[in-house]
């Protein structure tokens, strides 16, 4: 098991690397990339089964990037995993690079083209289903946005789950309460989140997204629910990390001058000093 530290400081690095990926792509969706990465880590280095030698294992957990637009994070996570080389990943943006704006399955360790909001979790109860019929011990987790909750196919697939009651599947919401437009409750309104999931037959545990300590003991406690698929609520801030894309919904998507990769550079190098002098 990785310490908490080590996973703390890989957060970090991957922050640095998203927004060097999108300065130097000129374009990518830079807020919900940075309020997702402390989810990413937790799952990818400290609780999903996966093997970066052997992407298409056949006992492997699978992740879902509903949320696909924000795409950057999961590439950093998947280079810092060791997926993808940094090579590739210095490709994105680039005229016949084959890492796009949205996941594709052209990329090692991506097991859904996805980004058309609203489609994550229908393909997650699938596999879940899936893996209890064919009698695979797996576990399917499908992180979707806030906003994405607009979507009426959502809670169509966590009626289904509900149904079934895939305790193989773990649904995670980025509540980082904006969307493109501004507020989520200003735009369309998703808020009771719990009492809509917990209607459908789910169990509802809430975390802080950036608290890595409390990722990992909310997505390990999943393994004790019984007869129910699992709906984490992660709070999150958009653009966590760097002080002036903070809870901004104009850094949705968004690309850093030079000037203010400087200031982001600054800001989460001061970062991973005050983890590394830590006790």
């Amino acid at each position: 098991m990785i310490e908490i530290k080590e996973l703390e400081k890989r957060a970090v690095e991957i922050r640095k690397r998203t927004v060097e990926i999108i300065h130097k792509a000129s374009g990518g969706h830079i807020g919900g990339s940075l309020s997702s990465v402390d989810i990413l880590v937790a799952l990818h280095f400290g609780v999903m089964n996966i093997d970066s030698k052997n992407p298409a294992m056949k006992n492997r957990d699978r992740f879902i990037m509903s949320k696909g637009h924000s795409v950057e994070g999961y590439y950093s996570t998947l280079e810092k995993r060791g997926f993808i080389s940094s090579e590739l990943l210095d490709s994105y943006g680039q005229f016949n690079s084959p890492l796009s704006g949205h996941p594709t399955r052209k990329t090692p360790g991506i097991e859904l083209n996805s980004g058309a909001l609203g489609h994550g979790l229908s393909v997650g109860v699938g596999i879940a289903i899936a893996a209890k019929r064919s009698g695979e011990n797996i576990r399917t987790y499908v992180l979707m946005g806030d906003g994405e909750h607009g979507e009426g196919s959502i809670m169509e697939a966590a009626a289904s789950a509900g149904h079934y009651k895939l305790n193989n599947l773990v649904a995670i919401i980025d509540r980082n309460q904006l969307q493109i437009s501004g507020r989520t409750e200003d735009i369309c309104a998703v808020d009771d989140l719990e009492g809509k999931y917990k209607a459908c037959g789910w169990s509802v545990v809430h975390c802080d997204g950036h608290n890595m300590n409390e990722l990992l003991k909310c997505f390990n406690a999943v393994e004790k629910q019984a007869e129910k698929p699992t709906c984490v609520i992660v709070h999150t801030v958009k653009g966590k990390g760097v002080s002036f894309m903070e809870d901004r919904a104009d850094w949705h998507h968004k690309v850093p001058n030079k000037e203010q990769i400087e200031q982001a550079f600054a800001e989460l190098d001061k970062q991973m000093e005050d983890i590394e002098n830590a006790r």
